[in-house]
């Protein structure tokens, strides 16, 4: 019969009795948080009572078996968090936990939680949704009624009843009060009339000691004081009188370290006590309407000791901090208070750089800082406000010597008040700077290069060369900074780089420690060319024949007439070069032969050490006859050699003429290749031209074969032309 085991006798009036006003359960929140990650309405579908099989009125039941019923106890829940899938295993566990500790907790969290439901819905729609939800139909009229009974609860009371049981485990007494103070005062709950009254008998205590803790203070007893308001902060640890009591008696001698940061304030501390515990950080200030005020610093609810960060504290507010030692949660002893501080950081990182009558200063500039300002004061003693920028400041036109800067943030705070830093002082002294130099040029002479410069007059000016470039012209350099001076060797007035390199040299003005970087110029120094050579070809034509230098691409080759104008220039490529040779149409007059590499960075300042030249003669040339002997009435003559010198203009020096025979019909190699038959010294060739001389006797038995050759330094500059190998064999 519904309601036989639930106020059927005694009457539901009388049944329905101590309804739930809150779950009454610490971490209730995070609880409920689980419960909609998971999907589920109330905690109730947790257990697997099936459709209609949830009581909840008389103790939290299942169905089992066919038709019985079984108490939900730990054993249960234990058993549903090991068997149930991942969604709901935790919210069994957690449900198991909380009957160990209270075995009316989970019906009481099910109950609040299906009455809330009710309340929400349409009175003539909750029959219907009590049994959508699985509340057994045995007790759904029951549930009707004690949705209609119970004082329903807006969202800040239902807020204020879900807190309860944090607070209450914390031992924030007068949160808790304030929390019951939300509630129904008419909503006859037990469970929360008993609250109330612990409650009310712990900030009467808290009272009582507060009390002593202050007339012990009255009379100096610094030992009771700190006594009596300990007590009074164990049993409400959120009196913040009794709290400011405490940092009044113990922050005479302050044991808390504070350190100022841009976006924090660091905290540090020891532990005093011999068996380490848990630490709550406070931080006490005023606040927008000046009245004391007590934060609990983020993130360090429980730090141990040591180390730890304010993120939170507002610019332009003084504050004071307390770490206080925990027990299982509660105070444990009096706190570690430190000095009070001013939240108004400085500048960070200021870094001020002197250059010609200036000084640049660049810093970090805390977040919450509106405004900073800078008073310079000069050598002279005169001091000014200078223009700042966000990351620093530039003071222009400053005398040589010692300037000091006060470096001053400024913040606004919540009461529209603005409040200064203490200030960061500085100093930073200007040097006397070199003129720059304003101009470098670079000049080749005879292989090396010449440099001049105008500008840095009061000044040093080094040559030197950048290993990553040279930087702009008029940057700001200290001495120690600079590059060696530029090493090459040459006279006082020149200097020789090495040949087959291009550098780029720059100017810098150096006056004591300090230095400005001066324009540069790009000097190529390019390869000398060696072995170079030049030979009379016919025609005019001369072939050269030189050594090609390393990492050259081109060279440039030119020749000059001796004694009269014209001449011409050639640039060769390696390649062809190497594959056909050179030869230049030079004429039959004496020409020089110049050879030169060509630079290969254009505008740069080419220095060619030394070109290379040679001399070829005019087209000389000794021909030679054999003049073959007449027959005579006494017998046959001997022959003769006829020679002839061709030398346009003249020539001053020849070499010398020798003639050679050899046995048989193949012609001398060289000069020792046979018998010498005739020498004609070089001078006599040059001042005849043309001579005919009547050869020796016969050397050796015919036939032998003539050959004729120049020896001598000047051979080279002499062409010989030879006649047919047929007309120099002598039978």
């Amino acid at each position: 019969m519904a309601g036989r085991e639930f106020g059927h006798h005694l009457g539901l009036p009388r049944a329905l009795s101590g309804l739930p006003l809150s779950p009454l359960v610490p971490g209730y929140g995070t609880l409920v948080a689980a419960q909609h990650a998971a999907g589920l309405r109330h905690l109730g579908e947790v257990l697997g009572a099936g459709p209609g099989g949830l009581r909840v009125l008389d103790g939290l039941y299942v169905p089992a078996g066919a038709r019985g019923r079984r108490r939900v106890d730990a054993p249960l829940l234990e058993g549903l968090a090991g068997s149930s899938g991942p969604a709901l295993a935790p919210l069994a566990a957690r449900l198991a936990e909380l009957h160990r500790a209270d075995p009316q907790a989970p019906r009481r969290i099910v109950l609040y939680q299906l009455i809330n439901l009710l309340q929400e819905q349409p009175e003539h729609q909750r029959a219907a949704c009590a049994a959508r939800w699985g509340v057994h139909q045995d007790e759904a009229a029951g549930l009707l009624a004690a949705a209609r009974i119970r004082p329903a609860l807006d969202r800040r009371q239902r807020d204020a009843a879900e807190s309860l049981a944090d607070a209450r485990a914390q031992g924030r007494l007068h949160r808790l009060r304030a929390l019951l103070d939300r509630l129904p005062a008419h909503g006859a709950d037990p469970a929360l009339t008993a609250v109330r009254t612990e409650a009310a008998d712990g900030l009467r205590a808290a009272e009582d000691a507060l009390r002593a803790g202050r007339r012990a203070e009255e009379r100096g007893d610094r030992e009771a004081a700190s006594a009596g308001y300990l007590a009074a902060l164990r049993a409400a640890c959120d009196d913040r009188r009794a709290l400011r009591g405490l940092v009044r008696v113990h922050g005479r001698r302050p044991a808390l370290g504070t350190e100022l940061h841009a976006d924090h304030v660091a905290l540090s501390w020891q532990e005093p006590r011999p068996a380490p515990g848990e630490w709550r950080l406070l931080r006490l200030y005023r606040d927008g309407g000046g009245r004391p005020a007590v934060r609990a610093v983020p993130g360090a609810a429980t730090a141990g000791a040591g180390t730890a960060r304010d993120p939170d504290a507002e610019p332009g507010t003084t504050v004071r901090y307390a770490a206080l030692p925990l027990r299982d949660g509660r105070p444990d002893g009096p706190p570690l208070v430190s000095r009070p501080l001013l939240v108004a950081p400085e500048v960070e990182r200021p870094v001020l750089t002197d250059g010609p009558e200036r000084i640049d200063c660049t810093w970090h500039r805390p977040p919450g800082a509106a405004d900073v300002t800078v008073e310079h004061t000069g050598p002279d003693g005169h001091a000014g406000r200078l223009a700042v920028r966000a990351d620093g400041f530039t003071a222009r036109g400053l005398p040589a010597g010692d300037h000091a800067f006060r470096v001053v943030c400024h913040y606004r705070t919540a009461d529209g008040r603005t409040v200064s830093s203490p200030g960061l002082r500085t100093t930073a002294t200007v040097h006397p700077w070199p003129q720059p130099v304003r101009t470098l040029t670079a000049r080749p002479a005879e292989g090396a290069v010449r440099f001049d410069w105008t500008g840095a007059e009061d000044a040093e000016v080094r040559l030197v060369t950048w290993p990553g470039g040279a930087p702009r012209p008029g940057t700001e350099l200290r001495a120690d900074e600079l590059p060696p001076p530029l090493d090459w060797p040459g006279p006082a007035d020149a200097l020789c780089p090495p040949p087959g390199t291009y550098t780029e040299v720059a100017a810098v003005a150096v006056r004591g420690d300090r230095a400005l970087a001066g324009p540069a110029v790009g000097v190529e120094a390019v390869r000398p060319v060696p072995g170079l050579a030049a030979h009379r070809l016919p025609d005019g034509q001369a072939r050269i024949v030189l050594d090609w230098p390393e990492d050259v691409g081109h060279l440039v080759v030119g020749w000059t007439p001796v004694g009269s104008a014209g001449g011409g220039e050639r640039t060769v490529t390696a390649h062809a070069y190497r594959r056909g040779g050179l030869r230049l149409p030079v004429g039959p007059g004496a020409v020089r032969v110049r050879a030169a590499s060509v630079p290969r960075v254009p505008g740069a300042v080419a220095v060619v050490p030394g070109t290379a030249e040679v001399l070829v003669p005019a087209d000389a040339t000794v021909s030679y006859q054999l003049v073959r002997a007449q027959r005579r009435l006494l017998g046959r003559g001997r022959p003769r050699l006829r020679v002839v010198l061709t030398a346009p203009g003249g020539l001053a020096q020849a070499p010398e003429f020798v003639c050679v025979a050899r046995g048989g019909t193949l012609r001398p190699r060289n000069a020792a290749d046979g018998t010498t038959l005739l020498r004609i010294p070089g001078p006599e060739l040059a001042r005849h031209g043309s001579l005919e001389r009547e050869l020796p006797p016969a050397p050796c038995p015919a036939p032998y074969t003539l050959r004729c050759f120049l020896l001598g330094e000047h051979a080279a500059s002499v062409r010989l032309e030879e006649p047919s190998l047929a007309s120099l064999v002598v039978r």
